[in-house]
């Protein structure tokens, strides 16, 4: 008994000392830079890194994953930016003007639309506001990364003419939307027709003369639902190419002009004038529209 209870003492006293030290310094959960970039390299696939992907990084991983000495600046970086922007307004996933202005230390690259502006800088800085921002912030990242691929695009590519914009679009479904109400109609026309003969004697139908006439009812509603459709889709197209020429318009697209609210001195200069006289004309667009939203409360009250 006295054996048993020295070996209980014994593995108590050998818990103890085996036991977590209380002095002994915590074990941190912040991962090492080559931790981190590991896992990031794991989670991405850089070779088809998207801005939906850049967005999702935090900056950690970014800082983790590339090297600051290794990204593209100057002019170079202006070059690439320019290419790629063009390349999403001309395939319409971006929306805005860009221009390329200024020379040596003031040279920059600047988009404006008719819902904000950006100005990129040759050391990847940008400045702006807006959905231009937000979709310009990405691309910059991207641009300055040599693993990336900038796609060709010609210089004059960009916003079409206003005048190029189509009035509708998606002819051929409208068409064969209209053929199909024009064969409804027809058949109703016929189970009319067939109806009023069985009425006047030169038909016999007998108790089939309801169902002839219930289905005359129902295709003829048809058709002329989907007549109704036709003509709301063709009339909704052509609003929205009109809304699309005059945004199209708004911006000088087509035009050898700017905007007369843009400050046609500063765009000559570039530079640190251009990015302060933008943000004074974006400034002075926000208390405009504040202004009127005033006075049409005022009105309403």
């Amino acid at each position: 008994m006295a054996d048993s209870r020295q070996s209980s003492e014994d593995e108590r006293d050998g818990t103890a000392e085996t036991g977590p030290d209380p002095d002994a310094p915590e074990e941190t959960e912040e991962l090492s830079t080559e931790e981190l970039r590991q896992q990031v390299e794991e989670r991405y696939d850089f070779e088809k890194f998207s801005p939906a992907d850049m967005a999702e990084m935090s900056v950690d991983e970014w800082e983790a994953v590339f090297d600051p000495d290794s990204w593209i600046t100057g002019a170079e970086l202006l070059d690439r930016v320019e290419a790629e922007l063009r390349h999403n307004v001309q395939t319409r996933q971006v929306f805005a003007a860009v221009e390329r202005v200024g020379e040596g230390e003031d040279e920059r690259v600047v988009a404006y639309s008719d819902e904000g502006y950006v100005i990129v800088r040759p050391d990847g800085s940008i400045q702006g506001t807006g959905t231009i921002l937000r979709d310009v912030e990405p691309m910059v990242a991207l641009c300055s990364m040599e693993e990336y691929d900038v796609p060709d695009v010609d210089e004059d590519a960009g916003l079409p003419h206003p005048d190029s914009v189509p009035e509708a679009s998606g002819d051929f479904g409208n068409q064969m939307l209209q053929v199909v109400a024009g064969v409804l109609s027809l058949s109703g026309v016929a189970f009319f027709g067939a109806w009023i003969a069985s009425l006047v004697g030169v038909l016999d139908l007998g108790f089939a003369g309801a169902i002839v006439l219930t289905l005359g009812i129902v295709f003829l509603l048809m058709g002329v639902l989907l007549f109704v459709t036709v003509a709301n889709a063709r009339l909704s197209d052509r609003m929205r190419s009109q809304q699309y020429r005059d945004r199209l318009r708004a911006v000088g697209a087509g035009s050898d002009e700017r905007p007369s609210f843009l400050p046609a001195e500063a765009f000559e200069a570039g530079g640190r004038q251009l990015e302060v006289e933008m943000e004074r004309v974006h400034r002075e667009a926000l208390e405009s529209e504040e202004g009127m939203a005033a006075l049409d409360d005022d009105a309403s009250e």
